[in-house]
This record gives structure tokens, sequence and C-alpha cells, in this order.
């Protein structure tokens, strides 16, 4: 093409300068198109030497390739210009459309500057448009889609120096070259953009390797871990669902993989646990319940949620750990029965007495011990189970003090039997166990006690407290009785009690003394036992001394 006078270009030359262009798209590489692009400035252009300058992300220019001539290509490629002196460069000389050509009058003064660059000196130039060995032309490459080197970013610059024909290049050789700049920005811009692609793609098939071993460490520790796990629906209609449970759930709770999918765990577990389960779940924590195992037993267990979140759509899943607590919670149990309960007898101990009793009952309005006393302990059936305080006592009302669910306990009117029912307190008091203490020992005496528990239990209703206030000391409590009610359990009792004892070999007999008393709200617990127990006595003083003793 540098030999061809203009406008006649051969169609060969127009040829390799396609061919070129074809060569720079399909490189391999950047490093591959960026050398394309300088050796296609030597074989399709006719300069001699060519260097491809490129932004680097700091804003400065790196020569990224050279070709033409080795020495000048192993002196200056890698150094760097700064963006400064590049930008003033551009801003100089003769502006050919975007090409910017300083000839060698006025290059001299960028000899001094910090871009790497090639010159010799020469001759003056014998005609008008003869190259000078320090002319420089430049052709700046801005992004694609961009033209004009007034707007745009700039991408790099092709440097190219000593035209094969020794002039400068005309409008056709001015033309070509900013045409095959504005192609090899395309050509380098494609370049980076698949070498991004292709570091994209290593990072995610390096990112999906590390996943899929995750997700098989996932796996392993799920199946193998030596406690339950499972994995459950979050939210919707399939909230609790069980997805996923491991060999130990099943194991625990002995049903298989397939079974444990047609199941929430709100399925599972117990009915007096599921306002726990709920609130575990909706708050992802952690919680101690029971579930029901496939023969209808149920075990205790420690449940903990994790939320297994989505980064687009939010909670997703509940990672459920599932610690069986039996055999803890089986001890603690025990702890709570003997701190509650009498050691000999098994009943209920004098401190747990009250504790059912001031459930029971609310203080005088406005006294500031109203609310403790009404609810600082739980309500408790004979069994030792929670009930709230929504059960029926006769001749309450249905609130107290803005306690909704508190029914008031009232004492029937003692003065004429009106059919009124309340909570009776019966305390008994054994008659002549001293004597049996004295007479056969302490073990006769233990004999005596067990077996008048067991008599007192088995002769009251479910529901109803029998407690071991102390000593040879017992205390009934009977929801929902009437004043002849209360007399005839009383008797009833007392006949269960006389009737003979076996200790230490020999039948033996006590007697009983009763003493009834009536809960009503506005008493305190120990206001209410005194009530009885002074009954009591005068029972006990009424009755001749022979009849009182039997044994």
């Amino acid at each position: 093409m540098e030999t061809e006078s203009e406008p006649y270009v051969r169609l060969a030359s127009l040829r390799q300068l396609h061919q070129v262009m074809a060569d720079m798209n399909t490189a391999r590489s950047l490093a591959d198109t960026l050398q394309t692009v300088a050796d296609g400035v030597i074989t399709a252009l006719g300069y001699e030497m060519a260097c491809v300058n490129l932004v680097r992300p700091d804003g400065d220019l790196v020569v990224a390739a050279f070709s033409g001539n080795s020495a000048a290509e192993a002196l200056i490629t890698g150094r760097v210009g700064s963006r400064d002196s590049w930008d003033r460069r551009l801003g100089m000389g003769e502006k050919w459309g975007d090409l910017v050509f300083i000839p060698h009058t006025e290059g001299w003064v960028l000899d001094d500057d910090d871009v790497p660059q090639w010159y010799t000196d020469g001759p003056a130039p014998r005609f008008e448009d003869e190259w000078h060995p320090s002319d420089r032309l430049f052709a700046p490459m801005y992004t694609p889609g961009i033209s004009g080197s007034s707007c745009g970013e700039l991408l790099g610059v092709i440097s190219v120096d000593r035209p094969r024909n020794g002039r400068h290049p005309g409008a056709w050789g001015r033309e070509a070259l900013q045409m095959y700049a504005f192609q090899a920005a395309i050509a380098i811009s494609n370049a980076r953009l698949r070498a991004n692609m292709q570091r994209a793609l290593v990072r995610l098939e390096r990112e999906q390797q590390a996943l899929r071993a995750s997700e098989e460490s996932f796996r392993q520790a799920f199946e193998y871990a030596p406690s339950g796990m499972a994995i459950a629906e979050m939210g919707g209609d399939q909230h609790g669902r069980i997805l996923r449970s491991n060999d130990a759930l099943c194991r625990l709770l002995g049903r298989p993989a397939s079974a444990m999918r047609r199941y929430s765990f709100s399925d599972l577990v117990h009915p007096e646990d599921i306002g726990t389960l709920l609130r575990t779940s909706a708050e992802g924590g952690r919680a101690e319940l029971r579930l029901g195992r496939r023969d209808g037993t149920y075990v205790w267990v420690s449940l903990r949620n994790s939320v297994v979140a989505d980064a687009a759509d939010g909670p997703r899943f509940l990672l459920t750990h599932v610690e069986d607590i039996e055999e803890r919670k089986r001890r603690e149990l025990q702890l709570a029965h003997r701190a509650s309960h009498d050691a000999l007898t098994g009943l209920p101990n004098s401190a747990e007495l009250r504790s059912r009793l001031t459930s029971r009952l609310c203080r005088r309005a406005g006294d500031p011990e109203s609310l403790d006393a009404a609810y600082g302990h739980p309500a408790y059936d004979v069994n030792g189970h929670g009930f709230d305080f929504a059960g029926s006592a006769s001749g309450g009302s249905s609130s107290y003090d803005g306690f909704d669910h508190h029914v008031h306990t009232v004492a029937p009117d003692e003065s004429r039997d009106d059919g009124a029912k309340g909570l009776a307190v019966l305390f008994c008091d054994l008659d002549g166990f001293k004597s049996i203490n004295d007479r056969f020992g302490h073990n006769a005496g233990d004999a005596v006690l067990i077996e008048v528990a067991r008599r007192l239990s088995r002769g009251v209703r479910d529901g109803d407290t029998v407690a071991r206030l102390g000593g040879d000391e017992f205390v009934i409590l009977a929801d929902g009785l009437g004043q002849a009610d209360a007399q005839d359990l009383a008797v009833r009792l007392r006949n269960e009690i006389i009737q003979p004892i076996r200790a230490e070999g020999r039948a033996v007999r006590v007697g009983a003394s009763f003493g009834i008393g009536w809960a009503h709200c506005g008493m305190t617990a120990d206001e209410v036992l005194k009530s009885a127990d002074e009954r009591m006595y005068v029972e006990k003083r009424s009755r001749p001394k022979a009849h009182r003793r039997a044994g």
C-alpha cells in the first residue's frame, strides 16, 4: 500500500488489510490481540515500526505490544508513560481527524518526558512531505461506539514510525490508519471481554466445585450426625413440613425416612408443647419439648432451629437439630418431684401444697402482693400438670382487677346450706400415732403413714390434692364441694383410715380427726390452712378421748 499512488489502491492491499482486521478479532487472548494489532500496522499499513500503548486501570499507559524492531521492542516493551504526558502529546501537533501528527520541528520538546519512545536524528527533509526520523504519528483508540477524540474514553494509542515510502501518509493512508485504530479498539475491547468472561467462567467453575464440595460435606455431616437432623419448610401452607431427615432422627422416633416426609413437626409434637414449637419455629431458636414415637410414646428432645436464608427470597428453610434429652429430663423431673413431694409417702409436701393453694387465690383489691399471690406460682392438678385459671369454680365472677382468666374461689355460706360449692380444705390429724411410734418403733410408724397416704389418695377424686403437711398431718384440697359433700368426704376418709393396718408383722389402728375449712379469694394459703387446722382441733376436742384413739 505504501508504494501506491492515491487514490489508486490495489485490491490485494485491501484484502491484506481485511485479513489483518479479521486476525485481530480471532486472536485467542488479549496479549495475542495486542500483538496482532502491532503486527498489522507493519504488514497492512506500510510502516516499519508500530507500538501499542494500552491504558491501565490507574490511567497511565503501558507499552503492551511492539513490532518491527527487536532492539526497540526489548528496550521499551512493558514500560509505562504517565497519563499527563500522553494527554500533552495528544493535545499537540496537527490533527488529522482522530490522528495526531507531531512534526520534528515541535517534537523535540517531548524528548525528556516519561513516555517510552524510540527516535533517531536525521537530515532536514528534502521535500515538503518527506518523513523525518523525529516525526511522531499517534492513532488514539477509543471505546467502541464513541468516535472523535473530544469525547469518549481513551482505550490506548497506536504509535507508528518510518513509512516505507518515506512520505507523510496522504488522505487514504490517514483514513486507513484511523479506521484501523477504530477496529483495533473493538478487537481489544472484545478480547478484554472474552478474558473477563473466561476468568468469570473459571471463577464460577471453582465456586461450583467448592459448592459441590460444601454440599457433599453438608450431606455427610447431615446424614451421619450422631443426633437427629431435619430440614423443614418455612412459611406458606406447608410451614414445618419435613423435607428431609437423617438416620439418627428416624431411629429416635422409630419412623422410616419415607414416613417422616408425610409429617410436619406440629404433627409429631406433644399437644401440650405445640405453643412452644410454634414460637421456636417463628424465632429460629431453641426449645425443649416432646416428640411422638411410632409406638405412641413421647421422647423429650432439645430442638434447635436455624433459618436457612435465600439471598433473593429471604428465609426459605429451617434446619432443625434434635437431641435426645430423655435421660436428663427424667433426672430433672425426679429432682423436681423430690423437691415438691414428701420422700416417705410420695405425696405433695407442704411447699407444694401452699403453691397449689396460692395459685387458686387472688388477694384483696389494692394489696400490693395481689399479683404475686394470684399468679406467682403455676396451678397444678393432682398429677402435677399445669392448668390455667379458666377452670370452673361455682359462685365466682369471670374477672378480677383486670385479670380476665381468673375465676374467684368463693366459700359456701356456712349459716345455711344453699347448695353453693367451693374449694374445701380438709385438715387431717392422726389420733394415736405417737403411741405406735413409741411401742413398735419408727419403722412401724412409717408403714402407718405410707398406708394412710395410700388410703387418702384412693378415697378422693381425680383432680383433688392429698398432701402431707408434716408429721402425722395431712391436707386434702377438694374443689367443687358443698358443705354436705365435704362432711361426707371427711367421714368416708376417716372410715378408711381406722381400718387395721399391717405394720412390722402386726395389725395396728389409728384414728383421724378432720377439720373442714373453705378457701376463698382474699385469704392467703396460711390463713386457709390455719382455719382448717383450728376446726380440726375443735372437732378433736369435741370427741371423747376413747373415740379418738383407735390403735
